[in-house]
């Protein structure tokens, strides 16, 4: 994790998984939500709209669909309801997508 993050931290002994975000390994506890894991990793936006403006996580409990990422090829990915397992791949989800995109 890179930036100080906004949520309680768990205790160290709690185990973690690899995950690849925007091409770049990264360790996250187990058992968070993804939408936590990159709050906490960058704190920076997790996609940008049509015209550039950037969103992230906001309800943290799928309702404002602000947390919107591709998930191993798969867009329109609400980080908030998904959690984290070993070997996933995060990428940014960068303007518009269709609802049968994949």
């Amino acid at each position: 994790m890179n930036i100080a993050s906004r949520f309680q931290t768990l205790p160290d002994d709690t185990p973690s998984v690899q995950i690849e975000v925007d091409g770049a390994s990264v360790s996250v506890p187990d058992g968070i939500s993804l939408a936590a894991a990159l709050l906490a990793h960058t704190g920076t936006a997790t996609r940008t709209t049509g015209k550039g403006t950037e969103r992230g996580a906001f309800c943290m409990m799928g309702v404002c669909f602000e947390c919107l990422v591709v998930v191993d090829g798969t867009p329109n990915t609400q980080s908030c309801m998904v959690i984290v397992r070993d070997g996933m791949v995060v990428n940014r989800q960068i303007g518009l997508r269709g609802i049968g995109d994949v």
